[in-house]
């Protein structure tokens, strides 16, 4: 039987946690926030669950909660993720997290610390859970996660590969001002940070809302929407892994578009999220934390989601697609693969939460069930791009189940 830590109960932590209570081989589900009315909703409504306020700035607080876990699911924002790892070293217990942390090196470049982060933690800190006889695993959302998986499976179908294209659409708008249905922190610093793409075999830096290029998705009626570029995981990770495990691929992108493009972009262009510091008579104002300041948070549980349904719904449209070119049988073809998951208005119908509560959390928590069932054989940190073939299979096996599906169709270029 496992104990489990759940850090952070916010959208895709309180999902992950209501879905552990229904797995037997769990005994207790520890969820812990800075938010007392957080921990107190989730833990009402969880046969396993115990509360607990904890402050995640200081490593200290979290090795206290975590003794005797085996897991520690980290679902808090980046720059708390420096302390649950060490922490987890600490105590001895597994990790899990959404996005990999920040704050691991520091050169005085933001941009390049991530990078250099992402290979000190599947370097250093690999050795350091390997040492202890546990594994981490870093970034287990929809995206990253789900997608890196789905790329996986993809990639299978190709000799060799060239090009892999990550695309994500968020169509979903409600009539209530909401531009995201996650962090509004998380989402928003995504937009303000330079991206990366794995180019030529090199990890690049890209500028946020460049490189723009149309598509049409069949899950969309086949309406052209724009794509472009957005500060994500994948590239590195999967750059970073290429040649083991994507067949060599030296192109890897990740597209993104929809409501929250549309809002930030503007914002963006504007300036407006710039952390550097202006005065507006005579007064100091950071305009990055005046637009912060100023954003709803998303929806955390059923009533809020279910108002914001009541109130309208404009769009309830998205498409998750991966598109990897490469060559098969000698010949040139792209392995076109689109994932399906429950929208807004089924989510809700269905579980009671929102489809980005729903996908994101649902892929977060088969993470999270695989620990439980003891299917990681890997010690050390690795991203969620580095499974085994029958993880990968266990884990899309596990997701049909829960309604997120994909197919793949085979085209000739």
């Amino acid at each position: 039987m496992k104990k489990i830590l759940v850090l952070g109960v916010g959208a895709q932590g309180s999902t992950v946690a209501m879905k552990l209570d229904e797995e037997p081989n769990v005994s207790e589900i520890i969820c812990a926030d800075y938010s007392q009315e957080a921990v107190d909703s989730l833990v009402k409504v969880l046969k396993k669950g115990r509360g607990l306020l904890v402050d995640g700035s200081k490593k200290e607080n979290i090795v206290k909660a975590a003794q005797g876990v085996d897991l520690i699911v980290n679902a808090m924002p980046l720059d708390f993720g420096k302390n649950v790892l060490d922490a987890a070293l600490e105590v001895k217990a597994n990790y899990q997290d959404f996005a990999a942390a920040e704050n691991i090196v520091d050169t005085g470049d933001p941009y390049q610390d991530w990078i250099d982060g992402i290979k000190f933690m599947l370097t250093d800190y690999s050795k350091k859970f390997e040492d202890i006889g546990k594994t981490a695993i870093i970034g287990t959302g929809s995206a990253p996660g789900l997608v890196c998986v789905v790329s996986r499976r993809a990639v299978r179908e190709l000799d060799t590969c060239d090009t892999i294209n990550m695309l994500v659409y968020e169509g979903i708008e409600s009539k209530r001002f909401l531009p995201f249905w996650w962090s509004h922190l998380v989402a928003l610093s995504d937009m303000s940070e330079d991206a990366y793409a794995f180019e030529n075999g090199e990890i690049i830096r890209t500028e946020p809302f460049s490189r723009p290029f149309t598509r049409k998705f069949q899950e969309m009626d086949d309406v052209e929407v724009t794509m472009v570029e957005h500060a994500h995981d994948e590239p590195v990770y999967m750059g970073l892994n290429s040649d083991k495990f994507f067949k060599g691929a030296k192109n890897i992108y990740f597209k993104y578009g929809g409501v929250g493009i549309d809002f930030s972009k503007p914002l963006f262009r504007a300036g407006l999220l710039s952390h550097d510091p202006v005065k507006i008579d005579g007064c100091e104002v950071i305009p990055f934390d005046l637009v912060l300041s100023l954003l709803p948070h998303a929806p955390r549980t059923s009533e809020e989601v279910r108002e914001i349904i009541e109130e309208g719904v404009i769009s309830d449209t998205g498409a998750f697609v991966i598109e990897c070119l490469g060559k098969k049988d000698g010949k040139d073809v792209m392995i076109d693969t689109h994932v399906f998951a429950p929208g807004l208005i089924d989510s809700f119908d269905r579980f009671g939460i929102s489809a980005e509560m729903y996908i994101t959390g649902q892929s977060g928590y088969l993470f999270t069930k695989m620990f439980v069932n003891d299917k990681f054989t890997q010690h050390g940190l690795i991203s969620s791009d580095m499974l085994t073939d029958e993880q990968v299979d266990y884990y899309l096996d596990c997701a049909n189940d829960l309604d997120i599906t994909y197919e793949i169709a085979v085209k000739n270029v």
